[in-house]
């Protein structure tokens, strides 16, 4: 059988923690393997983070560029349940950084649909926050 996972970015600033991420969710597939990564929408960031500094286009065109995606769609939320509802996938990969409750819920919908949530920890060395934060403190913005 082959596998169908469901993953989602801001992308706002890519950076090292991403790529592991993203090479992880291929670990978990394999190369014959559907990864569909969902691009928060500006709109869907704003309900839990700051806005971004990149528009939704230009994050979806960066994005776009990386290999490891197969397909990439808009999540109009921060909550991925709606997307899940519609890709129907066998993984959901969660980031540990995200809240305990919030994946709970979305493991009993994987549940409900036989699929699974697969928590990869969080790259703790490096946050598109703490670059915007250093950015910000170098350039007294």
């Amino acid at each position: 059988m082959i596998k169908k996972a469901y993953s989602y970015y801001c992308l706002d600033i890519l950076h090292i923690g991403h790529i592991k991420m993203i090479k992880k969710c291929r670990e978990i597939i394999g190369p014959k393997g559907i990864l569909v990564a969902g691009i928060l929408t500006d709109g869907a960031i704003i309900e839990k983070k700051p806005p971004p500094v990149l528009c939704f286009e230009e994050r979806f065109e960066i994005a776009s560029s990386i290999k490891f995606f197969d397909q990439i769609i808009p999540q109009e939320t921060y909550s991925p349940l709606s997307n899940l509802k519609k890709v129907k996938p066998n993984i959901l990969i969660e980031s540990t950084s995200h809240e305990k409750l919030e994946i709970a819920k979305l493991s009993q919908y994987m549940n409900s649909i036989d699929g699974e949530v697969i928590e990869i920890p969080y790259y703790d060395g490096q946050s598109s926050r703490k670059i915007k934060n250093s950015i910000k403190g170098e350039y007294k913005l």
